[in-house]
């Protein structure tokens, strides 16, 4: 199967997959925050504050980080350069700063947002798919898909250069079907979100399931990268991925003992989750 990047224009504007899938990730997130909240007779404003703040937090950071990478002024104005590492640092930065500026404990923002996270990841990676980046190596299945305009394209002469086994008799301008991991990763995400979303109301202290998402999404991403056209096998052969969620299954897992026992840790006196008010009683008719 043969696949084209997804991308119109109105006017000048250029319109990417990419950037409607990544703001798709963020509203939807912010509203399953939301319905959580309101599900516990919290007010909901606190959703939409952590998705605000992970926007701006996110862009900044992406640019700042891929700044330190290439000086450029021309970098930070331009639409390129979104790297993910510094995404994510800078969003969860801008995150946390605005949790203290709330006078919102930490642990709390965690549990509140951790369904969010997966559900984000998971259409974060449908718009890698639509703009053609993040695909695997070569594969013979039947659901293998070339990305003739991939970023890079899938051709056997780019993929070689990665240090990726090809076909000795492909041409290096030859188009080949390969993994579609990004596909993946959004199939195992969203069954990570429906665990999330039904463990959101255990009996474990608030965090716990916030190590829960650390570990089931470390492993994922450890297992996807075996499959992944990546040049950064460094470490005996696995990624910097790789090692970053051994950690993260590693930090998971302590989290989730931390906080398996019910402690006596809540959202009672946070101001902002304060409690809906109550919808007053219809008139009597007389």
């Amino acid at each position: 199967m043969t696949v084209y990047p997804f991308s119109f224009h109105i006017g000048p504007l250029a319109i990417t997959g990419f950037g409607l899938m990544v703001m798709a990730g963020f509203m939807m997130a912010g509203w399953t925050m939301a319905r959580d909240l309101r599900g516990r007779g919290l007010g909901d404003q606190y959703a939409w504050d952590i998705v605000v703040a992970a926007v701006i937090g996110g862009i900044l950071g992406a640019k700042l980080y891929y700044w330190a990478l290439y000086p450029s002024w021309h970098s930070l104005f331009s639409r390129s350069g979104l790297v993910w590492y510094g995404g994510l640092i800078g969003g969860a930065a801008a995150v946390i700063f605005n949790g203290w500026r709330l006078k919102v404990p930490l642990r709390i923002t965690l549990n509140i947002a951790t369904p969010g996270l997966a559900v984000g990841y998971a259409l974060g990676r449908v718009g890698c798919f639509l703009v053609q980046d993040d695909y695997g190596v070569p594969t013979s299945l039947p659901w293998g898909m070339k990305f003739p305009e991939g970023l890079p394209p899938s051709t056997a002469g780019n993929l070689a250069r990665w240090g990726i086994e090809v076909p000795p008799d492909a041409s290096p301008f030859e188009v080949l079907a390969v993994h579609p991991t990004q596909l993946y990763e959004t199939a195992a995400m969203l069954i990570v979100f429906a665990v999330l979303w039904r463990l959101r109301h255990s009996p474990h202290a608030l965090g716990w399931l916030f190590g829960v998402y650390l570990v089931l999404y470390g492993a994922e991403r450890f297992l996807v990268e075996f499959i992944r056209a990546k040049d950064d096998r460094f470490f005996g052969g696995f990624t910097l991925a790789q090692l970053v969620s051994f950690a993260a299954v590693a930090l998971g897992v302590y989290l989730a003992m931390k906080w398996w026992k019910r402690d006596d840790f809540s959202v009672e006196g946070v101001k902002a989750l304060a409690p809906l008010p109550a919808e007053p009683r219809a008139r009597r008719k007389s």
